[in-house]
């Protein structure tokens, strides 16, 4: 365990696109770490349920809809910390003006509409918040328009919120995940000669686990992290460097 097992106790996490992939392994450390969480998802099943494991209230979600997002935020009451990671990506698809659009309004303006929504919660408590970013807000994707402009404006996003609500004591920041095993990215890492190139890449020679991203979201979340706002922490075994 790399933090003490009561880090967060007494607190609440609010977890967007936590109920599987990385959102799923954030919601799950940070149960570990005392916190009581509430998942959003759309439409979790049982087997979702299951796999997160106690201690974790999946609740369906769509970012993309006040409606869902207020009845979230009144579910979890008081919050703490607010870890924002729904998102979709519609490889080949993007290039239609329908189809990005709907990536942009769940990744990008999901992630305000939370945000906003969440705010005076996080005041009274002078609470965190951290975004998720990714590796394409640094490099195009020809076949993921949308999705790369959606994580290259989630970095704008963070610094922006992280100057508007310093005066709340709010703290904002974002990971950046490189290649990390999850449903996400399973036909890349079905693929021998893709992944072997993910992996030629990648200094530190593996695909990333969602611990791996839970364990830097749970430090920024910390009072280790008091003094970081507006900071993008690349989560890519080195890939961004190479």
């Amino acid at each position: 365990m790399t933090f003490q097992t009561d880090l967060f106790k007494g607190k609440t996490a609010v977890v967007t696109g936590g109920t599987q992939g990385i959102g799923a392994g954030i919601a799950q450390r940070f149960v570990r770490l005392g916190a009581r969480v509430v998942a959003g998802g759309i439409a979790p099943t049982d087997a979702q349920r299951e796999a997160l494991g106690p201690g974790i209230d999946a609740v369906e979600l769509d970012v993309s809809n006040d409606a869902s997002v207020a009845a979230l935020i009144e579910r979890a009451g008081s919050i703490d910390m607010l870890i924002n990671c729904a998102g979709m990506i519609r490889r080949g698809d993007e290039l239609e003006i329908d189809v990005f659009e709907r990536v942009i309004a769940v990744n990008l303006s999901g992630t305000m509409r939370v945000c906003a929504a969440a705010r005076e919660r996080l005041k009274a408590n002078g609470g965190t918040i951290v975004n998720t970013a990714s590796m394409l807000s640094f490099f195009g994707g020809g076949l993921v328009p949308a999705y790369s402009a959606s994580k290259g404006g989630i970095v704008q996003l963070t610094k922006s919120l992280a100057i508007a609500y310093a005066a709340d004591g709010i703290r904002v920041n974002a990971v950046a995940p490189g290649w990390i095993a999850t449903p996400l990215t399973q036909a890349l890492q079905a693929d021998d000669h893709r992944s072997q190139a993910i992996l030629d890449r990648t200094p530190m020679k593996r695909w990333g686990q969602p611990d791996d991203v839970a364990q830097v979201v749970a430090f920024l979340c910390s009072r280790a992290a008091a003094f970081m706002t507006g900071a993008i922490v690349p989560v890519d075994g080195g890939y961004l460097v190479a």
